[in-house]
């Protein structure tokens, strides 16, 4: 059996915390674009989130193998 390669685009938008959930950037962030939006939706779209358990389980099989 080959080796299972992670997918290059998805380890640089998702990360994978200890305790096996996965991580990610909201989209639509103000720089991005050139879109002028309210500094309330900005502050909004800061950070990080944690995607639903089963969208994660998908990321982790099919693009975060090595995850």
């Amino acid at each position: 059996m080959p080796k299972l390669k992670t997918k290059s685009g998805a380890k640089k938008r998702f990360k994978i915390t200890a305790s096996g959930k996965v991580k990610y950037a909201p989209a639509r962030q103000a720089p991005r674009h050139d879109q002028a939006q309210p500094r309330s939706r900005s502050a909004s779209l800061r950070g990080t989130n944690v995607l639903f358990k089963t969208d994660g389980d998908n990321i982790k099989k099919y693009w975060l193998p090595n995850g």
